[in-house]
C-alpha cells in the first residue's frame, strides 16, 4: 500500500501544481493584454484662441501681438506662450489627464525630432468657423484677427497626415487611439459680428451656417479616420467681461441672478441646441464613431453661480486690464499700456475679459473628463485632474 500512496501523493502534487502555473500563466496573460488604462495616445485639435497653443503669434499676426508677452503664461509657465490666458488651457488638462505632452502648434513644428506622434494642434486664436470671405462679404473683414478658417486647420492636418501614418491599415489603427476635439469654434463669428453692431436677432441667423461648419468638420475629420470625437459647444457669452462691457445696460431686466446678460446667454444656449441636434445627426450616419458633446456652457456656469464654492473672489471682472465697472477697456486692453494684471490670477475666473483663467479652465476641464458635462462621457482617464 505504501509504495501507492506515495505514487498518489506525487501525482497530486503535480497535479497542483499544473494548476498553479496554469493559474499564473493565465493571470499574466490578463495583465499582458490588459494593461492599465491609457485611452488615447495622440490628441489632434481644431480651434480658435480657447485652445490655440502658439499658431497665432507663429502665423506672423500683428493684431494682438500682447500674447506674446507677460503677463500672459504668467501663471503657470512663467513665460507667454501664444496662449490667450495666464497659463494653461482646456487642451493642456485635458492632455495631462491622458499622461500626454502639450500639444505642439502645428505651425511651429520643426524637424529636429519633434514627436507629432502623440499630438499636434491647429487652432489658430481668432478662428472662425466659417470662412473669411463671408466676413468680407459682411463688410466686417477688416476686424478679423486671422484668415485661418476651420476649413484651413483641416487641409493642414490632411496635410500633415501622411507623416502620421501611411495606409490605411496604419492610419485607421492610429487614429482609433486618437481624441479629435472640434472646437471650440463658432464664438469669434459671433464675436466680429456682435462688437460689430450686430444685435442677437442677426446673429441668430448665422446660427445654422456656422452649426454647419463644425459639423462638416467633423464629419471630414471622420472620413480621415477618426473615431473618438469631442466637439464644444459655446460659453456663456452673457458673463464675459467683454460682452457686459459692450452691451451694458440700465434695465435691471437684461440681467440674470448671477449678474450675466439673459440675451446672450440665451443666444449662446440656442447655438448649443442646434450644435447637439447636428451631431446626434451625425450619429446616425456614423455609428462606428463616438461622437462626444462637450458643454463648456455648463461647466462654466457652475463658478459664475456659484464663484466662492470653486475659489473665485471674482467670477465676472476681469483679473488682467485696463479698469472700467468689469476691468475691460477696450484702448487699455491686458498687456497694453494702461493694464494691469491682479495679483492672483487663480482667485479670478475672467482673465483679460475675453479668456478665461487656468484655474477656470481647469474646472471646465475636470468637468467634462470627469463628468458630467460630456455627453456620451469621456473615456475614463487613468490620471485624475487635481
Amino acid at each position: 500500500m505504501v509504495p501507492h500512496l506515495h505514487l498518489f501523493r506525487n501525482t497530486m502534487k503535480i497535479y497542483i501544481l499544473l494548476i498553479i502555473t496554469s493559474f499564473a500563466f493565465g493571470f499574466l496573460d490578463k495583465v499582458v493584454s490588459n494593461p492599465s488604462p491609457h485611452p488615447f495616445e495622440a490628441i489632434f485639435n481644431f480651434g480658435d484662441s480657447l485652445s490655440d497653443t502658439g499658431n497665432f503669434l507663429a502665423s506672423g499676426a500683428i493684431s494682438f501681438p500682447v500674447i506674446g508677452k507677460l503677463p500672459y503664461g504668467e501663471t503657470f509657465f512663467r513665460h507667454a506662450t501664444g496662449r490667450c490666458s495666464d497659463g494653461r488651457l482646456v487642451i493642456d488638462f485635458i492632455a495631462e489627464a491622458y499622461g500626454l505632452p502639450y500639444l505642439p502648434p502645428y505651425l511651429k513644428l520643426t524637424n529636429k525630432g519633434q514627436n507629432i506622434h502623440q499630438g499636434v494642434n491647429f487652432a489658430v486664436a481668432g478662428a472662425t468657423a466659417l470662412e473669411a470671405e463671408f466676413f468680407i462679404r459682411k463688410g466686417v473683414g477688416n476686424v478679423l484677427w486671422t484668415n485661418d478658417s476651420l476649413n484651413i486647420q483641416l487641409e493642414w492636418f490632411k496635410k500633415l497626415k501622411p507623416s502620421l501614418c501611411t495606409t490605411k491599415q496604419d492610419c485607421d489603427s492610429y487614429f482609433k487611439k486618437s481624441l479629435f476635439l472640434v472646437g471650440e469654434i463658432g464664438g469669434n463669428d459671433y464675436n466680429y459680428a456682435a462688437f460689430a453692431g450686430g444685435n442677437v436677432t442677426q446673429l441668430l441667423a448665422t446660427v445654422p451656417m456656422v452649426v454647419e461648419a463644425i459639423t462638416k468638420a467633423t464629419s471630414a475629420l471622420i472620413d480621415e479616420g477618426a473615431v473618438e470625437l469631442l466637439v464644444p459647444g459655446n460659453l456663456p457669452i452673457g458673463c464675459s467681461a467683454v460682452y457686459l462691457t459692450i452691451f451694458r445696460s440700465q434695465n435691471k431686466e437684461d440681467y440674470d441672478n448671477n449678474g450675466c446678460l439673459k440675451a446672450f446667454n440665451g443666444f449662446a444656449q440656442y447655438h448649443n441646441k442646434q450644435l447637439n441636434l447636428a451631431l446626434e445627426t451625425l450619429r446616425h450616419k456614423y455609428p462606428h464613431a463616438r461622437i462626444t458633446y462637450g458643454d463648456y456652457y455648463g461647466a462654466a456656469m457652475q463658478f459664475f453661480h456659484a464663484p466662492g464654492h470653486h475659489g473665485f473672489i471674482r467670477s465676472l471682472r476681469a483679473c488682467c486690464g485696463g479698469d472700467g465697472p468689469f476691468n475691460f477697456n477696450n484702448s487699455a486692453r491686458c498687456g497694453h499700456i494702461g493694464s494691469k494684471a491682479c495679483a492672483n490670477p487663480s482667485k479670478h475666473a475672467n482673465w483679460d475679459g475675453i479668456h478665461l483663467t487656468e484655474a477656470a479652465y481647469r474646472i471646465i476641464a475636470k468637468g467634462l473628463v470627469d463628468g458630467p458635462f460630456s455627453n456620451p462621457p469621456f473615456k475614463s482617464s487613468p490620471f485624475k485632474l487635481a
